[in-house]
Order: C-alpha cells, then sequence, then structure tokens
C-alpha cells in the first residue's frame, strides 16, 4: 500500500513538473486551434498580429510583475510607472531624440529601485507601499501630460517602426519582448543573483540565516521590474504614438498581473519562469477573441474572461505553502 502511495505521489510530482512547464504553452496552444477553426480568416485576415500587438504591453508590464512576484512581493505600481514613463518619453522625445528611450529605461529602473528601497528598508508589506507609489506615479503622469493626450509629432519614426515591421504577421516590439523574456530566464536560471532571488521567493528566513544580501536583492529586483516597465513604456508610444494617463496602457495592471500568473508565475513566491509568461501574456489576449469566435454574448465576455483565468491559474499556480504576500 505505502509503495502504491509512493509511485502515486511520484507520478503526481512528474506530470505537475511537465504541467509547470510546458502547461501555458498547451494552453494557448488550444486557444489558438479553436480560434481558428471557428474562424479561418484569423491567420490570413491578420488576427495573429493583432492578438501580439495586443499583448506586446501585457507582456512587458508581466514580465515586470513576475520578477517582484518571484521574490514574495508585489508591485502594483508597475502599469502606472509604465504609463509615467511613456508619457515622459512621449513629452521629450521630439527634443532629445533617439536617446530618449535610454533616458526612460533608466528613469523607470530608478524609480524601481526606490520602490525596492522602500520595500526592504521599511519591511513593510510590499502592495502597501507599491499603492502609495502608484498614486504618486498616476499623479505625476497627470501633472506632466496636464490630463490631457501627448502626441509624439517628430522623432517617432524609429519607435513606430517597432510595431509596424512584422515576421510572420507579428510585430518586432513582441519579438523584443520574448527576447527580453529569455535574456531574464537565462538570468534566474544560471546567475547568482537570479537564483537568489528564488530562495528569497521560497524562504526569506532561510535566505537570510544563509547569508544572502536580501535588501539588496530585493532593490535589483525591483530595479529590474522598474527596467521592464520602461520597455511596457515604449511599446505604448510604438503602438498608438502617443501617451495619455486615460489611454492606452492606463489599464495594464491586471492583465499583467494575470498573465504573470496564467505563466506560472506563484504569487506566493519562489516560482516563475519568464518564457512560459510570454505564454501567459498572449492567453490573457486570446481569452475575449477565442469568446468572440466561439459566440459568447459581449454581456458574458468578462465574465468568462474571469473564470478562465481562474481555471487557467489554478492549474498553474504553484502548489508552495507559505501564508502571505510580503
Amino acid at each position: 500500500m505505502g509503495k502504491i502511495k509512493k509511485e502515486t505521489e511520484s507520478s503526481s510530482r512528474d506530470l505537475r513538473k511537465i504541467w509547470k512547464i510546458f502547461g501555458p504553452a498547451a494552453i494557448y496552444l488550444i486557444l489558438f486551434v479553436v480560434v481558428v477553426l471557428r474562424n479561418s480568416n484569423f491567420l490570413t485576415g491578420g488576427g495573429l498580429g493583432i492578438s501580439t500587438q495586443v499583448s506586446a504591453a501585457i507582456l512587458m508590464v508581466a514580465l515586470s510583475q513576475s520578477l517582484v512576484l518571484n521574490i514574495g512581493s508585489i508591485d502594483l505600481s508597475n502599469a502606472s510607472l509604465s504609463l509615467f514613463g511613456a508619457i515622459v518619453l512621449a513629452k521629450f522625445l521630439p527634443h532629445t531624440g533617439v536617446m530618449t528611450p535610454l533616458l526612460i529605461l533608466v528613469l523607470t529602473t530608478l524609480c524601481g529601485a526606490v520602490n525596492g528601497a522602500l520595500v526592504a528598508y521599511t519591511k513593510a508589506p510590499s502592495f502597501a507601499l507599491t499603492l502609495g507609489t502608484l498614486g504618486i506615479f498616476q499623479t505625476a503622469a497627470l501633472v506632466i501630460s496636464k490630463a490631457t493626450t501627448v502626441y509624439v509629432d517628430n522623432n517617432d519614426a524609429f519607435l513606430g517602426q517597432l510595431n509596424n515591421i512584422t515576421l510572420f504577421s507579428i510585430p518586432l516590439i513582441f519579438y523584443i519582448g520574448a527576447l527580453l523574456a529569455i535574456a531574464l530566464w537565462a538570468f534566474m536560471r544560471y546567475t547568482t543573483a537570479g537564483r537568489d532571488m528564488t530562495a528569497i521567493g521560497l524562504n526569506e528566513t532561510g535566505a537570510i540565516f544563509a547569508g544572502l544580501r536580501i535588501k539588496r536583492i530585493k532593490i535589483l529586483a525591483f530595479s529590474l521590474a522598474g527596467f521592464m516597465s520602461g520597455f511596457a513604456g515604449i511599446t505604448i508610444i510604438s503602438q498608438s504614438g502617443s501617451a495619455s494617463p486615460n489611454g492606452l496602457g492606463s489599464d495594464l495592471l491586471l492583465p499583467g498581473i494575470a498573465a504573470a500568473i496564467v505563466g506560472g508565475t506563484s504569487i506566493l513566491g519562489g516560482v516563475t519562469n519568464p518564457i512560459n509568461v510570454v505564454f501567459g501574456s498572449l492567453i490573457i489576449s486570446m481569452i475575449p477573441i477565442t469568446s468572440t469566435a466561439l459566440g459568447v454574448n459581449a454581456e458574458a465576455q468578462s465574465l468568462i474572461y474571469g473564470i478562465a483565468i481562474i481555471t487557467v491559474a489554478a492549474f498553474t499556480l504553484s502548489n508552495a505553502k507559505k501564508s502571505i504576500v510580503k
């Protein structure tokens, strides 16, 4: 009896391991096939390009969120930081030209570092602190934009090409997001700093006793999250050529968190795979498309959206036993 139980538990662990690796990709493939079968024009009519275009900014925010979730925290300000970066980019791009995106990445990285320092040194819950900085970034965006849409009139051609240049109908900006995901995966897997982030997420007390520099690692995680938020801001400008406190990017927070979780990132820390987050963002963008293809009424699509995310998250989340999000 004991042997059978052990074999069952071993098989269950193997299945969970396989699911964690391939689950998000498998779910996206299922949704993709359903849409293609229901609407043969999806591929020939540019549907793939539209879905990847929609998911590009979500992907950047989701990658940002996954880095913070991995250390057992959460960042409620990363989407508003992305929008703040987009507005600053739109405002100064005509004056500082091609250097502006680099300056924006530096700015958002520093903002992320401030978030990390607040979390590391005050030891207050990250959701409370970043809720505060969310308000700060939103206010800054309103002040800089004067609560209006900021259009990019000059020197925007090179950013627009990030969205206009396509390969297999998929825009260049999405490929950039995928490459960043691969780079983050390599960082998490093969560098000491990346492994230390995961160790903190799994067991912060154990990491302290192991002599890890907790504060420094948390600041690094939030700094990288800010860096990715900057890329989300660049994505917004490349797609719309403008930025507004209430325009494209103003509703990225929940889709970004959902994409990170659906992509297998544990909200309790210690488990993430940036490559799967790519598929998580694609799943989030495909759910409303799939609902439409299946003939679901517009009024019921939000319900389907919520149920789908809960279901997918239940399958993809780690079963790590922890109590709180720090």
